[in-house]
C-alpha cells in the first residue's frame, strides 16, 4: 500500500460563495473569498481575494512583513517594483512577491485589456519578517506538471503525489491549479497539520471524502487535520478547474495595518516611520 493511500481523507468544513462587489472605483469588481480579520482561522493565510480591474485602478504602494501570490486568470498583468523587479504575467502565471523588510510595487492591466486575477496574501514568520524582498515569476508553461488520466496539476509550490516545486517559501504553502476531465478523479496529498481551501475557477467537481458538490466561484475551506492527509478531487459535467491554497499554521499574533502586517502595534509604527523616511529607497 502507497503512503499516500494510508493517510486520512479530508472533507469540505464548508462552502463559501461571496458575491461580486464595486472595488475601488467603477474599473474595479472584487470578490473578497478569503476576508481578512479571521487570523487564526485562515493561517498562514491573510487574505484573498478576485479581482477584475482596468488600467490605473492601482497605484504604487509599498509592502512589509508579507508575500503577496498573483495567479493571473485573464488578461495579462505588467508589474515592477523598487528593488528593479519587472515584467508580464500571462494567463496561468503566478508572480510570488516577498516583500520582506519592505518594497513599493505596482501591477497594470497589459494592452488595454480587463485584468481578471486571484491574490494571495501569506503571512510570514516572525523570525522572516525584514528579510530581503524577493521577486519569484512563475510560467505556467515552465512549472512542474503531475499528469494522471484525465488530470493535470500544475505545482507553483510545495508538491503533489512527488512532484516538487522548486519554488522558495518562508511559511511552508502548497499551491496548485488542478485541470480535471468530466469524470476524472485524482488525490491531493497535504502535510500535517495544513490549513486549506479549494476556490473553483471553471466548471465543477466533487469534493472530499463525502463529495461536496462546488461549482464556479466557490470557496471550498478543508476540515483541519493534524496528521498527514489527501484530499479527493473528481470532475464534473464541464469538467474542473480548481486552484488549492494549503500552509502550515504560524500560530503566531497578528498585527495589520493596510499593506503593513507585523506581530505587534509597535512594529507597524517602525515600519511606516522608515517608509516615510526612505520614500522611494524603502527596503533597499
Amino acid at each position: 500500500m502507497s503512503t499516500i493511500n494510508r493517510q486520512v481523507q479530508r472533507d469540505v468544513a464548508r462552502i463559501d460563495r461571496p458575491e461580486i462587489q464595486i472595488g475601488m472605483s467603477d474599473k474595479h469588481r472584487l470578490r473578497p473569498l478569503v476576508p481578512p480579520g479571521d487570523w487564526v482561522g485562515s493561517d498562514p493565510f491573510l487574505l484573498l481575494v478576485e479581482d477584475w480591474f482596468l488600467e490605473n485602478v492601482f497605484d504604487r504602494h509599498p509592502h512589509r512583513g508579507i508575500e503577496t501570490v498573483t495567479y493571473v486568470i485573464a488578461g495579462a498583468i505588467e508589474h515592477y517594483d523598487n528593488h528593479g523587479n519587472k515584467g508580464r504575467l500571462n494567463p496561468g502565471d503566478v508572480q510570488w512577491l516577498t516583500a520582506g523588510r519592505g518594497l513599493i510595487h505596482n501591477e497594470q492591466p497589459a494592452d488595454g485589456q480587463l485584468a481578471h486575477i486571484l491574490q494571495l496574501w501569506v503571512n510570514l514568520p516572525s523570525a522572516d519578517k525584514l528579510v530581503p524582498a524577493r521577486h519569484q515569476h512563475l510560467q505556467a508553461d515552465t512549472v512542474p506538471v503531475r499528469r494522471e488520466h484525465g488530470a493535470e496539476v500544475r505545482v507553483f509550490s510545495g508538491s503533489s503525489a512527488g512532484v516538487t516545486s522548486p519554488t522558495k517559501n518562508y511559511a511552508p504553502v502548497t499551491m496548485v491549479e488542478i485541470r480535471l476531465q468530466p469524470g476524472a478523479r485524482i488525490e491531493q496529498d497535504l502535510a500535517a497539520g495544513y490549513n486549506g481551501f479549494v476556490v473553483v475557477v471553471e466548471g465543477s467537481g466533487a469534493l472530499g471524502i463525502s463529495g461536496a458538490h462546488t461549482g464556479k466561484g466557490d470557496l471550498a475551506w478543508l476540515t483541519p487535520c493534524v496528521e498527514p492527509s489527501r484530499l479527493t478531487l473528481t470532475g464534473g459535467d464541464q469538467g474542473l478547474l480548481a486552484l488549492l491554497y494549503a500552509g502550515k499554521p504560524l500560530g503566531e499574533p497578528v498585527a495589520a495595518r493596510g499593506p503593513f502586517v507585523m506581530n505587534t502595534d509597535a512594529e507597524l509604527i517602525a515600519g511606516f516611520a522608515e517608509f516615510r523616511a526612505q520614500g522611494e529607497h524603502f527596503g533597499l
